[in-house]
């Protein structure tokens, strides 16, 4: 049977819809997922024993090392080892003297287990490889000094990196190899987990390993080849699922007792303050609360808080809570409880009865039923009673909370490690695209997400931190850290730090702001001051255009085992400066960002950055630069911008404004295409689905391959036609295309057709065409063609940093206008700030303005030292002088700020003049 579904899957590869870089192994376009074809036992072919040894080749640089001291081998499924039937690698091997040696090409392993009982030791095991040319040798018990990292169980209560529970290793190394030690992990007592039957298919349910003295350690040696290891990873320990597409989208989330009115009126607040959302958290006080139960001289019999445990809705806060959620799921919304399951099932829950009755406990007695997890028939019943009930009313997940025991009455399970196990793999067999939201229990728990990293102190340092945490969890396969945006506790943060998390929560896997139970923690965006509120409300815009491009990474992540989030030495291994750029990462493969994490300087109201960029050509988004590295650039941004780096050429796909995820179809499909040099192409595959349940898995699923070649002055963007199909697909699409930071075209057709002027417009602040391709089936080539005037691409280096000269020209005018009646931004200042606004009416007079910029650019700054230099006296002197002859209402707060005000203007001036 499973050799038949492997055939079906290898013959299915040459229908795939696929077409990211090799070695991502996409799923196959048949009828089966990738678990279909699973074996915890090894081919025969790959396998080695001598004595109380033996030795699975799983690739050319993935060992399986296995000791037991009664002979006896573990072919069970572990927890993170589910699939050792690979493919077979060419290898060698040979037995001399009572010495074995194994030679996959990559790997020389020797074992030598002498007369003794052949226990692994340093003295009678090694692996060898060749790192940077040179022989690196491993022993067991050799430390792993130059571990990356992985990631930990909880940021609760961390203050910056200073966390509470240790980082743990991940799977690849400087050193070149990194062991994992699987010997005393538990096992599975099955290996099905397709759950093609739906609730009826089997569950695989943890079984412990046999007694016994037993090593079975999993020896990784792919150097510096991280994307690799990581591949090869997920092909053994099952792939990195692909959340569903609204996952990607804005979540509410905050301690506090909501009433249904309450969230009613705030989901009303997003729509009214135009920012979208997608996910309703709504936190423990759904069910009955400690005070309520107090008030009822109840106790908890688990000895747990009373009232964190609860599957009971709170009657006060909501009287109906179907009709709730019916508005709710009507607003185009999803809603997760929160859940601290610890206490078990008490006497006074609504589904108490029916859940003591599935126990064997008689529900007069009162005695409670206790959680025991590991327990089948317990977790059965947990979900089928506790759970799907609500899940039926409209819970779409679950927000497991769990900060209790460490341990399972069953030894070795850890509960948030099986929890999540028992969550996901239950949504699985009820056929949906599964997703919860917990917090990492372990190695193995890449299969179960998204991650809740737990309640961060609200300070500058754990922002900081952040960056570098989601990224480092790649290393584990954790993709999808979920942080509380703003941090936790005490909550109240002031406006720069919320926007610059919220920046950071925009490219990040998930955007998700939280906080404690505190009346002065707003969350709200709206209710912070400009231009804090509309800088934030722009950035959850940008995140949902950005929609398209997330969730095609998010499916190349299932597919390669790569994070779309991850740190920069995956993609440059080799410099020194991918591994000390903490602050940075990839987002996708066209994106690096180097979010702000400190406050900005107050006198300049900008804040400087210190960012490395590897080799390539790179444009910096907000402010249109471009930049060759490997170099290290010092930049400074304002509140309004995010430091991200664009590869030259580069294809962003998508969508139009939208309230929620799904809200209408995306038609038209936005393609950024940012400037390629001469003879340059790039592509990029936009990936689609139905987010809805698993069938992307069996290839139900859609491609659209788009690709642009730049020839002299011509453009060519071209949109294949998809590939593939699922229910629901578009079948026909407009498209806008987006040039940014470029000239005017002088003409553009769609397959050979001349489009109108009216077809397209220029963007003169960004210097952005923007070009509107009728609707048109997907099923057809689309191809654009942007024509430019003679000599365009040559003189494109004068466009270089306009959009961040246009936005520093922005601010200083703001800040001088500010200091009315005792001046005004000077005219060459508003001349210069207007080229992009006349660029809009008029681009065909692009090459004039253009140069005209740089000169009238030095005019304002002239003039605005000139202004400085005037206010160069004394405080009380200069503001008498300013309050001479002005009328009564003028402030003399306005007067004391003069000179600092113009000092602002003046550093941002220089910060953006043209080079």
């Amino acid at each position: 049977m499973k050799n038949s579904a492997r055939l079906a899957a290898s013959l299915a590869l040459l229908l795939c819809f696929h077409v990211f870089q090799a070695r991502a192994t996409p799923a196959p376009a048949g009828n089966q997922p990738p678990e279909a074809s699973y074996s915890p036992i090894a081919n025969p072919a790959a396998v080695v024993t001598l004595g109380h040894a033996r030795f699975t080749v799983l690739t050319p640089q993935l060992l399986r090392m296995e000791w037991a001291a009664d002979g006896k081998f573990e072919d069970h499924a572990s927890f993170v080892f589910l699939n050792r039937k690979m493919p077979v690698p060419k290898f060698t091997h040979t037995v001399q003297a009572g010495k074995l040696t194994i030679d996959t090409g990559a790997l020389q392993l020797t074992y030598a287990p002498g007369s003794g009982d052949g226990k692994f030791t340093a003295d009678n095991l090694s692996v060898s490889l060749t790192l940077d040319g040179k022989p690196v040798v491993w022993h067991p018990g050799d430390p792993d000094t130059g571990n990356l990292q992985g990631t930990t169980r909880t940021l609760d209560g961390a203050l910056g990196g200073k966390t509470k529970e240790p980082i743990g290793e991940g799977l690849i190394s400087r050193n070149g190899w990194a062991l994992v030690d699987d010997s005393k992990r538990p096992l599975f007592d099955s290996d099905n987990f397709t759950f093609s039957q739906g609730e009826k298919s089997p569950w695989p349910w943890v079984q412990l390993r046999s007694a016994g003295a037993r090593d079975d350690w999993y020896f990784f040696g792919y150097g510096h080849d991280y994307k690799q290891a990581m591949h090869d990873y997920v092909e053994v320990a099952g792939r990195i699922p692909l959340p569903p597409r609204f996952a990607f989208g804005a979540w509410w989330s905050r301690y506090w007792a909501y009433s249904d009115q309450e969230l009613d009126n705030l989901v009303r607040g997003f729509h009214d303050n135009d920012v979208p959302l997608d996910v309703l958290v709504i936190d423990m006080d759904w069910h009955l609360n400690r005070e309520q139960l107090e008030a009822r001289h109840l106790v908890d019999q688990s000895g747990e808080n009373l009232g964190w445990s609860g599957y009971t809705w709170n009657p006060l806060l909501f009287p109906d809570p179907d009709a709730f959620l019916k508005h709710i799921h009507q607003e185009g919304l999803k809603a997760t409880l929160n859940l601290h399951p610890a206490s078990g099932v008490q006497p006074w829950e609504k589904p108490y009865p029916a859940m003591a009755r599935a126990m064997g406990l008689d529900p007069a007695s009162g005695k409670y039923v206790p959680f025991d997890i590991t327990n089948k028939k317990f977790a059965q019943n947990y979900m089928d009673i506790l759970h799907h009930p609500l899940e039926k009313q409209g819970i779409d997940f679950w927000w497991l909370d769990w900060q209790q025991e460490a341990n399972t009455s069953t030894p070795g399970v850890n509960p948030t490690w099986w929890l999540n196990y028992v969550h996901f793999t239950d949504q699985e067999r009820e056929g949906k695209r599964p997703m919860l939201f917990h917090r990492w229990g372990g190695l193995g728990n890449h299969r179960y997400q998204i991650g809740f990293s737990g309640d961060t102190i609200s300070v500058w340092p754990s922002l900081a931190y952040q960056p570098w945490f989601t990224a480092t969890a790649a290393n584990v396969g954790y993709a999808y850290w979920s942080h509380d945006i703003g941090g936790h506790m005490p909550g109240a943060v002031d406006p720069e730090l919320y926007t610059r998390w919220i920046q950071f929560g925009a490219f990040s896997p998930i955007l998700r702001t939280h906080t404690t139970k505190n009346p002065d923690s707003e969350r709200r965006i709206w209710a912070y001051p400009e231009p804090f509120s509309s800088i934030m409300r722009n950035t959850f815009h940008l995140r949902y255009a950005l929609e398209p491009y997330v969730y095609t990474e998010a499916r190349r992540t299932y597919d390669t085992g790569v994070a779309f989030l991850r740190p920069l030495y995956y993609d440059w291994p080799e410099a020194s400066e991918a591994y000390t750029s903490k602050d940075e990462y990839t987002f996708g493969d066209q994106l690096i960002v180097a979010p702000v994490v400190t406050p900005m300087d107050t006198a300049t109201q900008l804040t400087a950055e210190s960012v490395w960029l590897p080799k390539g050509e790179w444009i910096e988004w907000p402010s249109g630069k471009h930049f060759t590295g490997p170099m290290t650039i010092e930049r400074k941004f304002s509140i309004d911008q995010i430091p991200v780096y664009v590869r030259a050429g580069a294809i962003l796909p998508m969508q139009p404004k939208m309230r929620y995820t799904g809200e209408k179809p995306v038609d038209p499909l936005i393609v950024n295409v940012f400037p390629l040099a001469d003879g340059q192409s790039s592509s990029y595959t936009l990936y689609e689905d139905g987010s809805k349940s698993e069938a992307y898995k069996r290839g139900i699923c859609a491609w659209t391959r788009l690709d642009a070649k730049q020839s002299g002055d011509a453009l060519t963007v071209e949109v294949e036609p998809v590939r593939g199909h699922y229910p629901g697909m578009l079948m026909e699409r407009g498209y806008e295309l987006r040039l940014p930071g470029d000239w005017p075209p002088q003409s553009v057709t769609v397959n050979g057709t001349i489009l109108p002027r009216s077809a397209w417009s220029y963007q003169g602040n960004t210097l952005t065409t923007v070009i509107s391709v009728p609707r048109r089936s997907v099923m057809q080539r689309t191809t654009i063609l942007v024509t430019r005037a003679s000599g365009s691409l040559a003189s494109r280096a004068q466009l270089d940093g306009f959009a961040g000269a246009t936005t520093r020209l922005h601010a200083a005018y703001d800040s001088l206008n500010s200091l009315w009646p005792f001046t005004w931004s000077p005219d060459p200042l508003i001349d210069a700030w207007q080229t992009g606004d006349r660029l809009s009416y008029h681009p065909e007079a692009a090459q004039a303005q253009i140069a005209r910029f740089p000169q009238v650019y030095a005019q304002a700054v002239a003039m605005v030292q000139k202004l400085v230099d005037g206010a160069d006296k004394p405080d009380a002197e200069l503001q008498k002088k300013l309050m001479q002859n002005r009328g009564t209402d003028t402030s003399n707060q306005r007067a004391a700020r003069y000179k600092l005000t113009l000092a602002r203007a003046l550093a941002q001036l220089k910060d953006g003049e043209p080079k």
